[in-house]
């Protein structure tokens, strides 16, 4: 699931009636959201059978997620506020264009060291294309015509996220034309091919205040993630450069500060800071997907490291935890959320728990559990309810000012924290792949869910009341995914 920052797009781009060839041009956009998702869970599988044929050590394993998780999750912020500025059909078809030749790029790539930089401007590329695609939908549709398109979202993450890992390990295994795990990139070429072919369809649109980009914002942004994550990938250690980005973290968030005094441009919005109830809200979202992500690599991991799976297997083997995202996710978005509110977010983040203690008993009866696709399921299952209830109480107090840059910002903390996921939970394991490794992994992924939960009361303890009287009104809160 992803988040994109919302827009408000001038009323004069707003067409007088919704024409049949607008959900062409939604088609397009969703399926560049879908190649967003895809690109990761699909490489997670193959990854392994990456690094045997290129060579490198099996540190480099967890790099081949993160290096396109990463970029994309620094320059998300950076990204929309182009769109803003230069036009959002704009940056969406170059971004578009980059992600084809970049794919391109990663199913050529002769060494290790070129598809990890090649995966790096892949996320780039992906920073460019997502954050557009709110506000162009805003400026297609109106009215009842506007929900029912933004509705289509979820259902398709969810179909990109049942198909990812099967996908890479079907592709991988069929090893088509002698392309082996090549053809995962190649698959994006006709996509990303469709959707410029559709792309024309779209309009144009921008925001009515052009702001600037905040460049040293984003240095420092960039530069404290990096020192926080390059030494988890590494295995390096070294704890001052960790301590180095959480002086550059402070250091960020005065800067923002001081900009919004002097009416400057800024990053964020800092009023979203002037309380507690919105950090809290990061540190959810970015343990929870820390959890789930770094779980699918684990798994990949074990089982072709440690166990000798083929790919085809592992990605069957996953199938259950994407299937179970899938179904809760639907049936939140569709009908507890608006029953229930945020009541259901703790209880998404309790059936998490409860599949991975599920997993740990599992790995507990051999290398190989029959009963692991089970318990998989069950933490699919929890992240399907979690994940639409967080972002509507996340998003739904918030000032109109304030919505554009909370979304960009949870939708960058989400792939920060999958990366913070992989390399943790990832390096942790290699130390160990075997099932006993496994299981201390997820040790670790239950305690970062407690701290999960803890955050999350903190969030939530002053929404619940209030969601009881929307609820005994029967207004439906506004969904974001």
């Amino acid at each position: 699931m992803s988040v994109h920052p919302p827009s408000v797009p001038p009323s004069s781009v707003h067409p007088p009636s919704v024409h049949p060839r607008r959900w062409w041009a939604l088609c397009a956009l969703l399926t560049a959201e879908a190649m967003n998702l895809l690109d990761a869970t699909i490489v997670q599988v193959a990854a392994p059978r990456m690094r045997a044929e290129l060579g490198g050590p099996a540190a480099a394993v967890p790099w081949l997620t993160s290096a396109y998780t990463l970029p994309f999750a620094v320059l998300l912020l950076t990204g929309g506020r182009l769109g803003d500025r230069l036009g959002r059909r704009r940056m969406f078809r170059i971004g578009v264009v980059g992600f084809l030749l970049a794919s391109l790029a990663c199913a050529c790539a002769p060494t290790l060291d070129a598809l990890l930089a090649f995966r790096a401007v892949q996320g780039a590329a992906a920073a460019v294309i997502v954050p557009q695609t709110i506000g162009l939908i805003k400026a297609m549709f109106r009215g009842g015509e506007t929900a029912r398109a933004l509705g289509t979202i979820g259902p398709v993450m969810g179909l990109a996220a049942v198909a990812g890992p099967v996908l890479g390990g079907l592709l991988t295994h069929a090893d088509l034309f002698g392309s082996s795990w090549r053809a995962v990139f190649l698959v994006n070429l006709p996509l990303s091919l469709a959707v410029l072919t559709l792309a024309p369809l779209l309009v144009e649109d921008r925001a009515p205040r052009h702001p600037g980009l905040d460049p040293v914002g984003g240095t420092l942004a960039a530069l404290a993630t990096g020192s926080v994550v390059l030494p988890l990938l590494s295995g390096g250690g070294s704890w001052v450069l960790v301590a180095a980005g959480a002086v550059l973290a402070l250091v960020l968030a005065a800067h923002q500060r001081y900009g919004a005094r002097r009416g400057a441009d800024t990053l964020v919005e800092p009023s979203l800071f002037r309380s507690l109830r919105f950090p809290a809200a990061l540190v959810t979202l970015a343990l929870a997907f820390a959890v789930t992500t770094g779980l699918t690599l684990v798994v990949v991991l074990q089982l072709q490291l440690a166990s000798g799976t083929d790919a085809l297997t592992c990605g069957l083997t996953l199938l259950p935890m994407s299937a179970g995202l899938a179904a809760g996710s639907l049936w939140a978005g569709g009908a507890l959320v608006r029953r229930y509110g945020a009541r259901v977010m703790p209880v998404g983040v309790a059936v998490m728990a409860t599949g991975l203690v599920t997993v740990i008993a599992a790995y507990r009866t051999g290398e190989r559990p029959e009963s692991l696709p089970y318990a998989l399921a069950v933490v699919g299952l929890g992240q399907g309810l979690f994940t639409p209830a967080f972002f509507t109480t996340a998003l739904q107090p918030l000032q109109p000012q304030e919505t554009g840059s909370a979304a960009g910002l949870l939708n960058a903390v989400q792939q920060l924290g999958a990366t913070l996921g992989i390399a943790l939970l990832g390096r942790l394991h290699l130390a160990d792949p075997s099932a006993a490794g496994a299981q201390r992994a997820c040790w670790v992924a239950v305690a970062a869910l407690a701290a999960a939960a803890v955050a999350g009361r903190m969030m939530t303890a002053r929404r619940a009341a209030e969601w009881d009287g929307r609820a005994s009104d029967h207004r439906e809160p506004t969904h974001a995914r």
